[in-house]
């Protein structure tokens, strides 16, 4: 009997150690989480470019074109506390095309004129709603959108995906590229639509930037 009940005790004593262990630790973590936080930490979502894609649509009087553009690099910033953001996504404006020679050279030395203005660029500066740690979310991405060498104020909806230290975002919108000042590819037999759909697939990692 006196056995058992000092075996009972024992085991009583490491579960309260055990307890106690877990409790501090929680404490700590949530402790660090919190001056983390305080000390402008983020989320970085970066952007892997072979795991991406760029597509784009535009209409016209026949037919819709279909074409994609490589993405060169990119990482999107969140803070945790605000509505912050920042970060770029870069896309090689010369790698855009249609699977048709003569249109994509008229595209590249008319319309984007691709040798002189090489990246479309997208700078996110503040967000609209919360991408959770892990599961799913629906935001607004507000940012700065870089193109033929002019910025344009733009919100992207984004819906984003999060897995464990993974994540994918997709994101569908329209631009209205002749009202931005680009040329407009339309002739005496083929007019086109004046604004081209965009749409993101986006996939890479997600890490925490503690800002010190």
């Amino acid at each position: 009997m006196k056995v058992r009940n000092a075996r009972q005790t024992f085991l009583n004593c490491a579960l309260l150690i055990a307890l106690a262990v877990f409790l501090a630790a929680t404490a700590s973590s949530g402790s660090r989480q919190a001056e983390s936080r305080k000390s402008g930490a983020q989320r970085v979502f970066q952007i892997e470019p072979a795991q991406s894609k760029v597509h784009w649509t535009l209409g016209t009087t026949l037919h819709t074109v279909h074409g994609t553009f490589v993405l060169n690099h990119g990482d999107l910033r969140i803070a945790f506390e605000d509505t912050k953001a920042s970060g770029e996504i870069v896309v090689d404006a010369q790698s855009g095309e249609s699977g048709n020679d003569s249109r994509d050279k008229k595209m590249h030395g008319e319309i984007l004129e691709s040798r002189k203005f090489s990246t479309i660029v997208f700078h996110p500066d503040r967000i609209e709603g919360k991408i959770p740690s892990e599961g799913s979310a629906d935001v607004q991405l507000h940012g700065v959108f870089s193109l033929h060498g002019s910025d344009h104020e733009i919100t992207l909806p984004v819906h984003a995906d999060v897995t464990g230290n993974h994540w994918k975002g997709n994101a569908k919108f329209t631009i209205p590229y002749i009202q931005w000042g680009l040329k407009n590819p339309s002739n005496f037999l083929l007019k086109t639509d004046p604004q081209v759909g965009i749409e993101l697939e986006l996939s890479g990692t997600v890490a925490t930037d503690s800002g010190k």
